[in-house]
C-alpha cells in the first residue's frame, strides 16, 4: 500500500493499524495526518508506548495520557477513581483521534486497559469510547519488555480483546525511503520473511569488520574519517566502549551530575524512560549524541557530533554536529506529570557518549554509518532493528553475528501474512470507491464526526489569539499569596477556591521549582513530624497507604500539604 492510499483510509475515520518495514515512512505519514487534523482544529492526542518513541513525535506516553500508569491491571475501584480524575477526563474529551506509536512494544493487557478507560469515560457502547485510534509500528521490531521474574507472559497488542473490538483496518506500507534498492534491503526482507539463511548472510559477510563508507561527507568531517555509531545488544558493552574511547582523549574531564526531584520510585521510572545519564563525563573531542528534541528544533534525539569546547560561563559543552553546526548543550528537564502536576523531574545536559549505544536505544533512528555487534543478541528482532537503522549496506561494519540476531518471533512471522492479506483487502475496497464518494465520506468524518473547521485560516487565527490572550496562570497568583505568608484558609476565602485546589497549585509550583517558602504552614499540622517520616519511607508518595497508616486521622488535603515538604 502506498502512503497516499493509507492517508485516504486514515481520513475515512477508520481505526487503523499503520505498519510496514523500517524506512517505509510510517512516522512521516503519521505527521502528515496529524498536521491535517490540527489544521482543521481537530483534537488529536499523540502518544507512544515508550518515552523515547514519544519524543520522536513530540507526544507523551500512552500510559501517562490515559492515566493507566505502570499498572498491570485495573480494578473496578481504580477504574472509577481514574474516570473521576479531572485531568484524565479533560484529556479524553478534547480529542477525536488517538495516535499510539511503536505499538510493537505495548502489551496486549495495556491496550485493553486503555480501551476500557476510554469506553467508561466517553461512550460505553463504542470501542475506545468512539475515538478514532491509529496504532503505528512494526511487530518485527523490538517486542514488549517483560518482567525479569517471568510473572507475565509476553503478549503482543494484536492478541488482546481491544484489538478485536477495535476492528482495525490494516495499512501495510510497501514503499521504501531509507534503503531504496540497496542490497541491504534484500537482507532485511529475508529476515521479515523468515528466510535469513546463508543467502542473507553472504552480503553481511562482505561487511565483516570492514570500515563503512559514507555517501556524503559532513562539514568538517572528511568521508574517510567519519566514525560509525556502534550498536551493541547489552548496556555493559556500550559502557565499556564509551569509557575506553573517552580515556584515549587527553585533556581535562568535566562531569555533569543529574539533579532529581520527587519520590524515589517515580524518579527511577522517569530515569528509565529517558536517555539522560546520572553522571555525564565529557572531554573536548568526545563523540556525543543529543538525547532529547530541542524546543527550537536546533537538534533532535539522535543528532550526533563532537564536543568542540566548554563555555566560559557555566562550562556547558559546545557540540559541533556532523553537519558543521555548533550548538551549546544547556541542561534540559524531563518530567513525570500526573493531573498537570509534576510528580518527579530530572535535569541534565541532554547528551551521552555516542561511540556506542544499545540496539534498544537506537529504535527509531536513521544512521548513515554504524558498527554493529550482534554476537550477543538475545531477543528476536534485535538484528532487524540494528541493521535497518543504516541507510546502505556500505554504511555497515559488522563485528559479529549469532543465530538469534537474524531471527524473528514465530508468532509475528505467522501473523504478518494475515496483516498483509488484510491490507490488500482494505486497498481493494478503497479502489472500488469512486473519488467523489471517497471525498464525501472523508468530509463527513472531518466536519461532522470530528467537528473540524472548514476555515483553516480561522483555526490558526483562533490558536494565535488564544496564545495572545492567555490569562495569567492561576497557580502563579496563588504563589503571590503564599509569599505573603497567608494561611491556606484565608487564601481560599480570598480567591473563592477550595484548599484542595490551592494544594494542586502548590504541587504545580513545586514541580516547576517555583514554590515559595511555605515552612510557616507546618505549625498548623498536627503530627507533622510523624506524617513527614512516613512519607520519607514511601517509595512513590502515594497518599492512600499513608492515610490508612494513620487510620484516617488526617485528611487527604493534610497529607498533600505534608508531602510538599518531602
Amino acid at each position: 500500500m502506498t502512503q497516499e492510499e493509507a492517508l485516504d483510509i486514515l481520513k475515512l475515520g477508520h481505526n487503523v493499524f499503520l505498519t510496514g518495514a523500517a524506512g517505509s515512512g510510517k512516522t512521516y505519514l503519521l505527521n502528515r495526518y496529524i498536521a491535517h487534523l490540527r489544521a482543521h482544529g481537530v483534537g488529536v492526542a499523540v502518544t507512544a508506548s515508550t518515552g523515547i518513541a514519544a519524543t520522536h513525535l513530540g507526544g507523551q506516553t500512552i500510559h501517562s495520557w490515559s492515566g493507566i500508569g505502570i499498572r498491570d491491571a485495573l480494578s473496578d475501584d481504580e477504574l472509577r477513581a481514574l474516570v473521576l480524575r479531572s485531568r484524565v477526563a479533560r484529556n479524553f474529551k478534547k480529542v477525536k483521534v488517538l495516535v499510539i506509536d511503536e505499538v510493537s512494544m505495548l502489551h496486549a493487557h495495556q491496550l485493553d486497559m486503555v480501551e476500557r478507560v476510554l469506553r467508561h469515560t466517553l461512550d460505553f457502547t463504542k470501542p475506545f469510547g468512539g475515538l478514532q485510534v491509529v496504532l503505528c509500528g512494526d511487530f518485527f521490531q523490538l517486542p514488549p519488555v517483560t518482567r525479569d521474574d517471568g510473572s507475565r507472559e509476553k503478549t503482543f497488542a494484536y492478541e488482546g480483546a481491544a484489538w478485536d473490538t477495535g476492528a482495525f483496518a490494516v495499512c501495510y506500507l510497501s514503499e521504501q525511503f531509507r534503503q531504496g534498492d540497496d542490497p541491504l534491503l534484500s537482507v532485511l526482507n529475508s529476515i521479515r520473511n523468515g528466510e535469513a539463511g546463508e543467502k542473507a548472510k553472504i552480503p553481511l559477510r562482505t561487511r565483516y569488520k570492514k570500515d563503512p563508507s559514507f555517501a556524503h561527507a559532513s562539514a568538517g568531517r572528511p568521508t574517510s574519517t567519519v566514525f560509525p555509531t556502534r550498536l551493541y545488544a547489552r548496556n555493559i558493552n556500550v559502557d565499556v566502549i564509551n569509557g575506553k574511547e573517552l580515556a584515549k582523549i587527553s585533556g581535562a574531564e568535566k562531569v555533569f551530575r543529574m539533579e532529581t526531584h520527587g519520590f524515589r520510585a517515580l524518579v527511577e521510572t522517569l530515569m528509565k524512560s529517558c536517555l539522560a545519564l546520572p553522571e555525564l563525563h565529557l572531554k573536548v573531542g568526545a563523540e556525543v549524541m543529543f538525547v532529547k528534541n530541542a524546543i527550537d528544533g536546533s537538534y533532535v534525539n539522535g543528532t550526533r557530533g563532537v564536543v568542540d569546547a566548554f563555555t566560559k560561563e557555566g562550562g556547558w559543552p559546545v557540540v559541533r554536529t556532523f553537519q558543521g553546526k555548533k550548538i551549546t548543550a544547556h541542561p534540559e528537564e524531563w518530567r513525570l506529570e500526573d493531573g498537570g502536576t509534576v510528580r518527579a523531574s530530572l535535569t541534565q545536559v541532554p547528551l551521552r557518549l555516542a561511540w556506542a549505544i544499545t540496539i534498544h536505544k537506537s529504535q527509531g533512528m536513521t544512521l548513515d554509518t554504524a558498527e554493529v555487534d550482534l554476537s550477543d543478541a538475545f531477543e528476536p528482532g534485535m538484528g532487524y532493528v540494528a541493521l535497518s537503522r543504516v541507510r546502505t549496506l556500505s554504511g555497515l561494519k559488522l563485528m559479529g553475528l549469532n543465530e538469534t540476531a537474524l531471527s524473528v518471533h514465530p508468532k509475528i512471522l505467522a501473523h504478518d501474512k494475515k496483516f498483509r492479506a488484510w491490507s490488500d483487502a482494505v486497498r481493494a475496497a478503497l479502489a472500488k470507491a469512486g473519488d467523489k464518494e471517497k471525498k464525501n465520506l472523508q468530509e463527513e468524518v472531518l466536519f461532522t464526526r470530528f467537528k473540524g473547521s472548514r476555515d483553516k485560516e480561522l483555526v490558526q487565527k483562533i490558536r494565535t489569539d488564544k496564545e495572545k490572550k492567555k490569562k495569567r496562570a492561576t497557580h502563579l497568583i496563588t504563589a503571590e499569596f503564599l509569599e505573603k505568608k497567608m494561611p491556606l484558609a484565608a487564601i481560599a476565602t480570598e480567591r473563592g477556591l477550595t484548599e484542595g485546589t490551592l494544594l494542586g497549585h502548590m504541587e504545580k509550583l513545586k514541580g516547576a521549582h517555583a514554590l515559595p517558602d511555605v515552612a510557616y504552614l507546618k505549625k498548623d499540622i498536627r503530627d507533622f513530624e510523624k506524617i513527614f517520616a512516613a512519607f520519607q519511607k514511601s517509595s512513590d508518595g502515594t497518599l492512600t497507604p499513608i492515610f490508612e497508616k494513620f487510620g484516617g486521622a488526617h485528611s487527604f488535603d493534610t497529607l498533600k500539604l505534608v508531602r510538599l515538604f518531602v
